[in-house]
């Protein structure tokens, strides 16, 4: 058994799908639907298949996001994706250090809808 993706529900689909790309994934394709409403899969470029699906259902009005903390994306180096998503104009928090200095280093980002997700470097040797 094995998690394939998650799925978040967006009230303008060309800025999240612009603000996901900053972030690093790649479009895999739309799925439009004859409600007008239509879906996204997106995949990070390490990742063997889909593994966030953007929903846009103009009909259901806006998003309120409740009830979902956050979902986390592991990178090789915390610093240098924090750069690269600061010069792409996005905004994500300081590098936090959760578990000390020996633990994982970790940064905030939030995208248009207000879903928060951490980014992730773990400590030499992986998760603990």
């Amino acid at each position: 058994m094995k998690s394939i993706l998650f799925a978040l529900r967006v009230s303008d689909l060309d800025r999240s799908l612009a603000f996901y790309t900053k972030v690093g994934y790649v479009d895999l394709g739309k799925i439009p639907f004859d409600d007008g409403s239509s879906l996204v899969w997106l995949r990070l470029p390490d990742e063997p298949s889909v593994s966030l699906e953007l929903v846009h259902r103009p009909a259901d009005g806006p998003v309120v996001v409740g009830g979902f903390q956050h979902f986390a994306i592991e990178v090789e180096s915390l610093a240098a994706t924090v750069a690269q998503l600061t010069e792409a104009g996005l905004e994500p928090g300081p590098v936090e250090h959760p578990g000390g200095l020996d633990g994982p280093k970790t940064a905030w980002l939030t995208d248009p809808d207000g879903y928060r997700f951490e980014l992730v470097e773990w400590p030499p040797g992986g998760a603990a």
